[in-house]
């Protein structure tokens, strides 16, 4: 997606502090809770001392993080506005040339046909004026696909929370105007994920290219890698390689899957198969130490 404007403030969707959050337990977490407890009463029973090590309170992190296409939503509103201000601003000439017309066209037909008169006044000026109906800039346009891109990735990723993943959205790159769309921490490593919307199919040259129409997708790719170094750099994980993933809206990819300049891209339907299928490198505590870490050092980006 586009690179937002740098207009990020901190907290803007969690209103929590950073760090690691209360959840409500499930029927799991309470059995674990339940048999430790068991064990304590027995390791006092057992040492009349009682200084058995005390019982752990369990908590969870929290799963998801941030709100998806928050900034590339608010960028299209701004955006948005603007135009809206720069064609009010066009108004009164464009309300001139409406009723221009229809005069001019009233007039015209009233020598050809008087009866016709009113009814071709009325037409040309619902014409013109449906010509200079205010419309969003493809371009800002955009904006606002690629938020309801992020939106519909999000909740193809819900689906990890299950497996021990925490998802973190719509993240500020640090000294950037960049933002990172989707970061994931779990039991398969760090991954950093940028939702693209796009049609038709995107094309691998022999020379190892993609490319989406005539538009060469390099520089969106290296982009993503660069965000994946950021993430790396900001989450100090020098011995887990941050991975990074494009995810395709709309548009088919060759085989299903490929990887140039170091990123793998991939139809969203093969999302979570690729997810799922990355080997465990990461223990639950480490996945709870690096979401806190990328809680406080990541800033939402709108």
């Amino acid at each position: 997606m586009p690179m937002p404007d740098p207009d990020a403030y901190w907290p803007a969707c969690d209103d929590e502090q950073p760090g690691v959050s209360i959840r409500p337990l499930s029927h799991a977490d309470l059995a674990a809770l339940l048999a430790h407890l068991h064990q304590h009463e027995q390791d006092v029973d057992d040492d009349p001392r009682g200084d058995a090590p005390a019982p752990v309170v369990a908590v969870r992190v929290r799963a998801t993080v941030g709100r998806p296409g928050a900034s590339a939503q608010a960028t299209y509103r701004r955006r948005r506005a603007a135009e809206w201000a720069a064609w009010t601003r066009s108004l009164p000439w464009r309300a001139a040339v409406v009723l221009a017309s229809g005069v001019g066209f009233g007039l015209l037909a009233a020598q050809l046909d008087a009866d016709l008169a009113d009814l071709a006044w009325l037409l040309a000026a619902a014409a013109v004026g449906w010509v200079l109906r205010f419309r969003v800039s493809p371009e800002t346009s955009a904006w606002r696909r690629g938020a309801a891109g992020e939106r519909r990735t999000a909740r193809l990723l819900r689906p990890l929370e299950q497996r021990g993943w925490v998802v973190l959205h719509d993240l500020a790159v640090p000294g950037s105007p960049a933002n990172i769309d989707h970061l994931l921490i779990g039991p398969g490593g760090v991954v950093v994920i940028d939702s693209k919307q796009y049609r038709g199919r995107l094309q691998l040259d022999p020379h190892g290219l993609l490319w989406h129409g005539r538009h060469l997708l390099t520089p969106a790719l290296r982009a993503v890698r660069w965000e994946a170094d950021q993430a790396d750099e900001v989450l100090g994980v020098a011995d887990v390689d941050v991975a990074s993933i494009v995810a395709v809206h709309g548009a088919g990819v060759p085989w299903a899957g490929v990887t140039v300049d170091g990123v793998t891209v991939a139809p969203t339907s093969r999302l979570l198969d690729l997810l799922r299928a990355r080997l465990p490198i990461l223990t639950a505590e480490q996945v709870g130490r690096l979401t806190d870490r990328a809680r406080v050092r990541f800033r939402p980006a709108a």
